[in-house]
């Protein structure tokens, strides 16, 4: 009994934890995430504005824009916090994405894969240093059949 009681107060312990809110990670200080579409078409994402959901710690709501072949879209979407890895002086969070871009012909779409943020934490200030995040993925385009791998990264 007394087994079952302890497991259960961790869980519920687990369950009311909460997410610190990353929002301003996403931004990237205002700065590009570049990448592209394989090695052939090169394009950049800028996430000027991130939100963290307030009935559910662990999304994000993104806002920006992408640019590719000289044509800049307005980008709306979400990234979900799915895995979180602590090893003491440095951290690992995984998770999904969907990023829509506005639909303006066959060069817009949908970005959908995963992210990784990696990061250094500094105990003193305790403030994140050295910090990653790559996003990985496909893009598939609203008007062809047509799907593309991605990859982009804040380096």
């Amino acid at each position: 009994m007394k087994k079952l009681i302890l497991i259960l107060s961790l869980i519920v312990g687990f369950a009311q934890a909460q997410m610190p809110n990353i929002s301003k990670v996403w931004t990237n200080n205002l700065l590009p995430y570049k990448g592209g579409f394989g090695k052939e078409i090169p394009m950049s994402i800028y996430i000027n504005q991130s939100d963290q959901n307030k009935k559910n710690d662990q999304e994000y709501f993104i806002s920006g824009t992408s640019v590719k072949n000289n044509a800049e879209l307005n980008i709306e979407g979400n990234l979900i916090i799915n895995k979180y890895k602590d090893f003491k002086k440095h951290g690992k969070v995984f998770g999904t994405y969907e990023i829509a871009e506005e639909n303006k012909g066959e060069a817009s779409g949908i970005y959908k894969g995963k992210f990784i943020f990696s990061f250094d934490w500094d105990p003193k200030s305790k403030q994140i240093t050295k910090k990653k995040i790559e996003f990985k993925g496909k893009w598939h385009s609203y008007l062809k059949d047509q799907i593309q791998k991605t990859y982009w990264t804040n380096e």
